[in-house]
């Protein structure tokens, strides 16, 4: 301790604190305040979670329609054998129009239909008219009364979706895929270390091009990763139009960014001994980052790797929300037709799928770490 330290401790109290205790105590409550401020600014209440549990269970599993909305759809459901009816006839009619050449009034031809499928209606079997009528009342009461659960889990539908779900995983494969081809040469190019062995030299020049090199790559994988897949895969559907290919380019480009940056990261955290080994023993500087870098980041270049693939394969789900192909253009449709059952149905199928890539990719992992 100097003299002016000791002469600082004996001026002041034995109860005053020192300039670390405070610097401590005010960062500590700069803490507090940050979170304080945002819980009330984001409108956190437990106790509002816990009051409003009984919608939650209605929005998931449904509500118990009241008697009166029961009849409201039983008569609905009544009118629509008449309706199934006059839809046959009246494509009937316009295809005999066409074969004779007559061009007719639609409204006309529309009023004919009905008269005609009213006149059908009476002579129709009881059991016919009734199943058509059950069916219905099935689907109305279905959709008023909503709710997730019970999934649809007939056969049709379910080929349906997992051919979507396989387009999805195809298009994560692929985003991934093209992202590490990217991400690990380049970022050699983003790491310090990397750079001292492929441009050596202290003189000014090569430390310019050295720091130059990494800030101008380094900020490609920031634009790269900042906008989020969403976001590019409503660019590139403008660019290239609706399909997969677009929600190929877009999670690309952003895990591109985000290995690019993790890779870096690795390779600047490598032992330097390895590296110094190889370069002194004469190797070219792409054999040193071969032979002593790469080793040494492949365990993380896989796992960081995988879980990304992982990650893709839900965000692949959201990106056919505007357009880009796979199973979540099917759950943006039935989302708008309130159909939940289905919806409930392709997210137990991402759900499942998920699972499987997450045991098969630790399996592989466990062979590289």
């Amino acid at each position: 301790m100097s003299l002016t330290d000791t002469q600082t401790a004996v001026s002041q109290p034995t109860w005053w604190p020192s300039w670390s205790s405070l610097k401590k105590a005010l960062i500590t409550t700069a803490v507090f305040a940050v979170l304080a401020v945002t819980y009330v600014w984001t409108g956190i209440n437990p106790v509002k979670l816990y009051q409003k549990r009984e919608n939650a269970w209605t929005y998931l599993f449904g509500r118990r329609l009241t008697q009166e909305e029961l009849q409201n759809a039983r008569r609905q459901a009544e009118r629509m054998p008449l309706i199934v009816l006059t839809q046959e006839i009246l494509q009937e009619l316009k295809q005999d129009a066409r074969q004779r050449g007559l061009g007719k009034d639609p409204t006309a031809l529309y009023r004919l239909a009905q008269e005609q499928a009213r006149k059908r209606l009476e002579t129709m079997p009881v059991e016919r008219r009734e199943a058509l009528v059950r069916k219905e009342l099935a689907r109305i009461v279905d959709e008023k009364r909503g709710g997730f659960f019970p999934p649809e889990m007939r056969a049709g539908p379910l080929r349906t979706y997992t051919k979507a779900l396989l387009e999805t995983v195809a298009m994560a494969v692929w985003g991934s895929l093209l992202a590490i081809v990217w991400a690990l040469p380049v970022s050699f190019l983003a790491a310090r270390n990397s750079l001292e062995v492929l441009l050596p030299g202290d003189r000014p020049i090569f430390r310019w091009a050295r720091t130059t090199c990494q800030f101008l790559v380094r900020r490609v994988l920031d634009f790269c990763r900042g906008f989020n897949e969403f976001v590019m895969a409503l660019v590139f559907v403008a660019v290239i139009g609706l399909g997969p290919f677009a929600g190929v380019m877009a999670l690309a480009i952003h895990t591109f960014g985000i290995l690019g940056k993790v890779f870096s990261e690795a390779i600047e955290a490598v032992e330097s001994g390895q590296v110094e080994a190889v370069a002194a023993s004469g190797a070219a500087p792409l054999q040193v980052l071969s032979f002593a870098v790469l080793p040494q980041v492949m365990p993380l270049v896989v796992s960081y790797s995988l879980l990304r693939f992982e990650s893709n394969v839900r965000s692949a789900t959201i990106l056919g929300f505007c357009g880009a192909g796979g199973i979540g253009f099917l759950v943006f449709d039935k989302l708008n037709g309130y159909q939940y059952r289905e919806v409930a149905t392709m997210m137990l199928l991402v759900i499942v799928s998920v699972t499987i890539i997450d045991y098969w990719c630790g399996a592989l992992r466990r062979r590289f770490i």
